[in-house]
């Protein structure tokens, strides 16, 4: 299948599959591709690239220096995509590179040399996932045909912040199909539109999702850095798999004006990138207050323009962390091993570990979690479209999911819609059962979640293993069939807290994070202590692409 729309040729979907629980967006909402991946036998030989693991600061240098320009870069990113994304292990991460790329990047250049760089992401090149609005010539899909050929009337608020601090949209990234709110036997980083994406730590893994794309991309240098949503896990978790620093950020901290929504009570945008520096830089560029998202009021007063401040080597020395261990640990064995160390490594580094520090509400919101996403998917969804405008191939929920029965060969062929036959049947935002869940969500993971054990036991953050090495795509079985540790995401999400996951170690080659996470709007203190964790221990490595885990050892 290779069919175009409005001149954009829609990518071969190729597939795989994962095997993490939906758990409704728990890490990663799950779903499938249109044709199996065939893995090579012998690993990939690795591409030789001079902007692998290539900072910031380091492309910032290059340009000041004259080594390189915004479009040197843009050009040996597109490059390194044809490579790696469509070519040898064909990650298939990069959903569509932007048209008018290099077009910005000579803008940009010419804006250098006359009044020099607009701040630290003049020139810098960055992919969005594929449910970020761009008014360009690029789709914006959340990875279905159904989407394919709409229209955003503006970029999103994100991305006008981006474009504003001079960064170059690169393209857009392949993502879980509708963020992962679809099906419970999806393969995370799959979409009908983009098909399988692939771990570039071993290309028979599953990079998770939702923001799988984003993972892989910024895994293997696609880009500088990637902007991935969360709901619950969409970040952290494709972030864990892919052994990049991913950053979930406080509710409104960004606004979600022009991204596909799941539910407004917990979707965020965040940036997911190679080291902590990095990931600040971007999230500071993003933060902002947009009157069309009233969730972001307090942004202004309590985001931070800059938050490079944090960004302190000693940070972690008389921080005081709680363990979080009741159902966080005895999921995966090397988990557990990875997460042991990093805390040893932290108290080296002289924090105070209080251990445990449990949540004791944790697990008593799952249900109600699923209630609120299902009610205000609807809705939110609903008013999206509606955005569009009538142009719009598909004008509600309901017409999505008669789309995905028209065109099962496409959009169907390893697993149903179930999520969203289930949500189109809900009621409106009114309904007693919606806002009896959201105010129990909201007291359970907040008053008694969270803050409950920060103020008992005075706390800087709270710390736990983000989860479980990757596991192997299967797109007979999906996501479900092979459990895997479920991390602090789920309660980080339903409170609209920030969470942070920065590599912490591998097991068979496959990558593992650890979280810090906290109070609301407690990002300065999150990115002090997951910078001080990463000077530290600077576990963070390029991917080989291998075929396989490491299983031999």
């Amino acid at each position: 299948m290779n069919p175009e729309y409005n001149g954009h040729r829609l990518l071969r979907t190729h597939s795989c599959v994962s095997s993490v629980s939906l758990r409704v967006l728990r890490g990663s909402i799950l779903i499938v591709a249109l044709f199996v991946v065939v893995v090579p036998a012998q690993t990939p030989t690795r591409p030789v690239f001079d902007l692998e693991e290539a900072t910031v600061a380091d492309l910032q240098q290059r340009m000041q220096s004259g080594r390189d320009t915004a479009r040197s870069l843009a050009e040996k990113y597109l490059a390194r995509i044809e490579a790696v994304d469509r070519q040898g292990p064909a990650l298939h991460s990069v959903i569509e590179t932007n048209p008018e790329a290099l077009t910005i990047a000579d803008q940009l250049d010419a804006e250098r040399r006359a009044r020099g760089p607009r701040g630290p992401l003049h020139g810098i090149p960055i992919l969005i996932k594929d449910n970020i609005a761009t008014a360009d010539r690029m789709m914006t899909t959340a990875g279905s045909l159904a989407l394919a050929g709409a229209k955003p009337p503006k970029d999103a608020f994100i991305v006008e912040r981006l474009r504003e601090a001079g960064a170059v949209i690169l393209g857009k990234t392949n993502l879980s199909e509708w963020a992962n709110f679809r099906s419970t036997h999806s393969s995370s980083g799959w979409s009908g539109r983009g098909g399988q994406t692939k771990n570039p730590y071993a290309l028979d893994r599953n990079p998770s999702g939702s923001s799988s794309g984003s993972g892989a991309a910024a895994a293997a240098s696609l880009s500088a850095v990637a902007i991935g949503t969360e709901t619950d896990g969409s970040i952290v978790s494709p972030s864990n798999n892919n052994a990049l620093v991913g950053i979930k950020p406080t509710l409104g901290l960004l606004s979600r004006t022009g991204i596909v929504p799941i539910a407004h009570s917990q979707d965020t945008a965040g940036p997911m990138a190679r080291t902590v520096a990095d990931a600040a830089a971007v999230l500071a560029a993003m933060a902002g207050s947009d009157p069309s998202d009233p969730a972001t009021k307090d942004s202004a007063t309590k985001g931070r323009r800059d938050y490079s401040a944090s960004l302190d080597a000693a940070g972690l020395k008389g921080a005081r962390l709680g363990v979080v261990r009741n159902r966080l640990f005895g999921y995966s064995p090397a988990a557990d091993a990875i997460a042991e160390a990093a805390i040893a490594d932290m108290k080296k580094q002289g924090a105070v570990i209080v251990d445990p520090a449990n949540i004791p509400t944790l697990g008593k919101f799952d249900d109600s979690e699923n209630d609120v996403l299902q009610f205000e998917f609807k809705a939110d969804l609903n008013k999206y479209l509606a955005w569009l405008g009538p142009a719009s191939p598909v004008h509600s929920l309901k017409e999505v999911i008669a789309f995905n029965d028209a065109h099962k060969a496409q959009e169907l062929p390893y697993f149903g819609q179930e999520i969203l036959e289930q949500s189109e049947k809900r009621g409106p935002l009114t309904s007693a059962r919606y806002r009896v869940a959201l105010t129990k969500d909201h007291r359970l993971s907040r008053a008694l979640g969270i803050d409950a054990v920060m103020t008992q036991f005075k706390l800087d953050a709270l710390v736990a293993p983000t989860g479980g090495p990757a596991w192997v795509i299967d797109l007979v079985n999906g996501d479900g069939g092979t459990a895997t540790a479920p991390g602090p995401s789920t309660v980080t999400s339903v409170a609209g807290y920030p969470h942070i996951t920065v590599p912490a170690g591998y097991f068979r080659g496959l990558p593992v994070g650890m979280s810090f996470f906290g109070r609301a709007w407690s990002e300065p203190t999150l990115i002090k202590l997951a910078y001080a964790y990463e000077q530290a221990t600077r576990h963070r490595r390029p991917p080989t692409f291998a075929a396989t885990a490491e299983l031999s050892r």
